[in-house]
């Protein structure tokens, strides 16, 4: 990726506040583009606005924040007139605990919104590239493992997470229409578990719950007998990920898994958050056994050789070493 590539385009990311939305600001501010981000603080946080102006120092100047719900049209919140290079449809939330708090907000953000925003740049700047953030998600407990982009997933329609996995699923489709049937340069990336500062420490998900127990040395709530894996990507690697995705020529039309391809169970991700503060783990000990939340996949580990042949890309960070400043930065939370 060329740090110019970026330079002086005006770039538009929904979901800026997010954990992941604010990291991929920071960045695009980093490499001088002009970034409008627009967020309704459904589950965003001012806090990670905060802390993205405070690591830019000065290149605030080039962010603009707009408080709006993306689900209305765009013309509603965007200046007329806005000429948009780059868009990055980030919004959404994205823990169980969240999108099943949000269902509406969930799938319409994912699949109404998706059409909202493609509508209005193929009728206003169809020349504009639009990148379509979707989830490992959508291959569901899948059957295939690890997961390539070629697997169609094994995803249950109406179920409690469909309103997330299925609306990601939808979303997809709605870019492959505008990337077939209107000739827009439309990219899609599924998100893998990723990890670091700026998470919810209440989303639910495994990382901030495990670190918020073992920080109130608290029993670590495993769902099952933790036998069931994931693979974390620290946040860095994935947005390096993501503004390759954007910016590499001859990707209109893509879709690529961008996470680690590094499994764990959740039992072994206790044992090694507790490690990294220290502890000694002992699973009949520091372990409260719960009941295996329903559709919630037994496997999940990306397939990135796609990402490796077209982007040149692949994950860096090694759980333990990401896991340092996440820690720290959870820690301020908790105590």
């Amino acid at each position: 990726m060329s740090k110019n590539y970026f330079q002086n385009k005006t770039v538009l990311v929904t979901g800026a506040a997010g954990f992941i939305g604010s990291h991929l600001c920071q960045e695009l501010l980093k490499l001088e583009a002009n970034v409008i981000g627009v967020d309704n603080f459904l589950t965003g946080s001012d806090d990670n606005i905060k802390a993205m102006v405070k690591v830019v120092g000065g290149l605030e100047e080039n962010f603009t924040l707009i408080e709006a719900d993306v689900n209305q049209p765009p013309e509603t919140y965007l200046a007329p007139g806005l000429k948009i290079d780059l868009v990055f449809h980030l919004a959404s939330p994205a823990s169980p605990i969240k999108y099943q708090q949000y269902p509406r907000e969930t799938y319409l953000v994912n699949s109404w919104a998706t059409h909202q925003l493609l509508d209005f740049l193929f009728e206003t700047q169809p020349k504009a590239k639009f990148l379509f953030a979707s989830t490992s998600e959508v291959y569901g407990d899948p059957l295939e493992h690890p997961q390539k982009e070629s697997y169609w997933g094994n995803v249950n329609p109406n179920g409690v997470r469909s309103c997330y996995d299925e609306s990601k699923r939808m979303g997809e489709t709605v870019c492959g229409v505008y990337e077939r049937d209107f000739n827009m340069d439309v990219r899609i990336i599924r998100i893998f578990n990723t990890y670091g500062p700026r998470m919810d420490i209440d989303d639910g998900r495994v990382i901030p719950n495990f670190i918020k127990f073992a920080l109130q040395s608290k029993k670590f709530e495993v769902y099952g007998k933790g036998n069931q894996t994931r693979s974390y990507c620290y946040v860095t690697d994935l947005v390096k990920g993501i503004l390759l995705m954007m910016s590499k020529e001859g990707l209109k039309g893509e879709t690529v898994n961008l996470g680690n391809p590094v499994e764990f169970t959740v039992m072994k991700t206790a044992q090694v958050i507790k490690e990294a503060l220290g502890q000694k783990f002992d699973k009949k000990q520091d372990v409260e056994y719960k009941a295996l939340p329903k559709d919630d996949p037994t496997r999940r580990k990306p397939d990135i050789k796609k990402a490796q042949q077209l982007l040149g890309w692949k994950p860096k960070v090694k759980f333990k070493e990401g896991l340092k400043d996440t820690i720290e930065f959870f820690r301020e939370k908790v105590e």
